[in-house]
């Protein structure tokens, strides 16, 4: 669905560091030309495999990006929240989409175009070395789930997805560090690998044991005790 009077997103630009390093004119007329579009909850903003012409922003909302095996079963590789974005990586070399980008709840994503892209970011070399930062950025982040996948328990595994959700996302608080957006068990547990059943059990567990804290069924705190684990 595309919206109309699309509304100013310059605040979201400016926190990603290669919209904030161009010039005020040409983010101001990027903002002008970024198309908007709202996905409703766990619609399918891209397939795997599709080749699509567009760049990805997150206005609202929260987006899970996913592979699916082949029978059926989800495993989450990251989650995009408010200023984040999607998609590059098939503007620059021109091949499919990896993996399926799946709306976590009602979402606003800001669409733009292969043309743009190269006119506004191939041609701007301090744009140019923040897209080779993010890039080594999201590399960094395939190998660390990858070493989660690898770990030998579940709980483990459950401890080592909250804390690298928390080094990405997390809000330092003088009880812990605060996620701050929600996350169910089955999230939880498609990042693992684990059953739902099984990652309920360790929440509770952790949460009885006082490591972590859960805020109106919703924010998940790392407590000290947490975070000092080895």
């Amino acid at each position: 669905m595309k919206v109309t009077g699309s509304h100013n997103h310059l605040k979201t630009l400016e926190h990603i560091p290669m919209f904030s390093c161009m010039l005020p004119d040409e983010k101001s007329r990027l903002n002008q030309i970024i198309t908007e579009k709202l996905f409703k909850k766990n619609s399918i903003i891209l397939m795997e495999d599709d080749s699509k012409n567009f760049m990805y922003i997150v206005f609202s909302g929260k987006i899970k990006v996913v592979r699916i095996s082949a029978d059926g079963k989800e495993q989450i590789l990251v989650i995009r929240k408010r200023g984040d974005f999607f998609g590059e990586m098939t503007l620059l070399d021109g091949k499919s989409q990896p993996a399926t980008i799946i709306a976590m709840e009602d979402a606003t994503v800001g669409l733009i175009s292969k043309n743009d892209f190269e006119q506004y970011f191939m041609k701007d070399t301090n744009v140019l070395k923040q897209i080779i930062s993010m890039l080594c950025e999201r590399l960094r982040e395939s190998w660390i789930m990858l070493r989660v996948l690898g770990l030998p328990d579940a709980e483990t595994r459950v401890r080592a997805v909250l804390t690298h959700i928390s080094s990405i996302y997390g809000i330092k608080d003088v009880r812990g560090i605060i996620i701050p957006f929600k996350l169910t068990h089955k999230e939880i547990a498609d990042f693992a690998s684990l059953a739902r059943e099984t990652v309920s059990r360790l929440l509770t567990r952790l949460s009885h044991s006082g490591e972590i804290e859960i805020i109106d069924g919703k924010n998940i705190i790392l407590k000290p005790s947490f975070l000092n684990t080895k």
